[in-house]
């Protein structure tokens, strides 16, 4: 079978990671139990797990010819990703991300620059990319790119999965070309104060099908007249960091692997793979498990 090739566009980020016993308090000073740097970013993140499922992935985001522009390109490359830098000119730095990640629960802390102050134009072949993907996600972080590529998509028939994280300028635009709308439990609708508001506002705005990730309870999700829950695998919780952007990368992946999947079963499908990512500590050992691949070959038996 051919590998499926994603089209991920949206954020990318440097991050560094530090796992420690415990935050420290104001004024203080922790050592950290260890350290790694690595590129993320949502639509980064879910290129990278996209990859790991033997998927080919293509991220459109903004780097720049900075030094840790660099890094972060040669990492998301030596994870499988074929980075396209919209932005090549920039020598502005990246964004980075400080994270924290408490050693007994897992438990993240994260201080970060998004793209809000980043006026990311589409790149003119963005559509001959587009052509050759079988499913394109977009997170809302560079709003004209996400626009373009899921107008192209639509155009080609190519599904559009939204990673619904928090509420974006632009997204208004982008809504009625999503297909399906993964969001997590903090998201919000302008004006609605609840998650199960938030769905109904993403119906209203032409997204047929929504789910709502929940941390280690089950996944809601809505689709036409039906709804339903999807349980999630219950692990020993070592590292929660890109959980979701793991499960976003999944899902793309069930959905351009499976033509006409099932709702509930693709988001299980993504729910299994992110239960992996929470098990195993740091931001890339768990890229290595070997029921990543073995989840990738049971959705292609059944």
């Amino acid at each position: 079978m051919t590998p499926p090739r994603g089209l991920f566009a949206g954020l990318a980020t440097l991050d560094s990671a530090y796992r420690v016993e415990a935050l420290p308090d104001a004024n203080t000073k922790v050592v950290a139990l260890g350290h790694e740097l690595a590129a993320g970013g949502p639509a980064a993140n879910a290129a990278v797990t996209f990859s790991a499922l033997g998927g080919g992935a293509t991220l459109v985001t903004a780097l720049g010819g900075h030094v840790l522009a660099r890094y972060t390109a040669t990492e998301l490359g030596q994870r499988g990703v074929e980075v396209r830098d919209a932005m090549p000119r920039s020598v502005a730095a990246p964004a980075l991300s400080s994270i924290y990640v408490v050693d007994a629960t897992g438990d993240r802390s994260v201080v970060s620059m998004n793209a809000a102050r980043m006026a990311l134009p589409a790149p003119a072949d963005l559509a001959a990319t587009v052509a050759r993907a079988k499913v394109v996600l977009v997170d809302g972080h560079h709003p004209e790119v996400a626009l373009a590529a899921a107008r192209a998509a639509v155009e080609r028939q190519v599904p559009v999965v939204l990673d619904g994280g928090s509420w974006k300028p632009g997204l208004e635009s982008v809504l009625p070309l999503v297909d399906f709308a993964v969001c997590s439990a903090d998201f919000r609708t302008p004006g609605a104060a609840t998650a199960v508001e938030s769905v109904a506002g993403l119906r209203r705005r032409g997204v047929e099908a929504v789910a709502v990730t929940r941390g280690g309870q089950p996944v809601w999700w809505w689709r036409g007249s039906e709804s339903g829950e999807v349980p999630v695998v219950r692990v020993a919780v070592k590292d929660t960091l890109a959980a979701g952007d793991a499960f976003h990368g999944a899902f793309c992946y069930a959905v351009s692997a499976t033509p006409g999947i099932p709702f509930p079963r693709a988001l299980a499908f993504a729910a299994e793979v992110a239960a992996v990512r929470c098990s195993v500590p740091g931001l890339r050992a768990w890229l290595a498990d070997p029921r990543l691949r073995g989840f990738a070959a049971e959705l292609a038996r059944k």
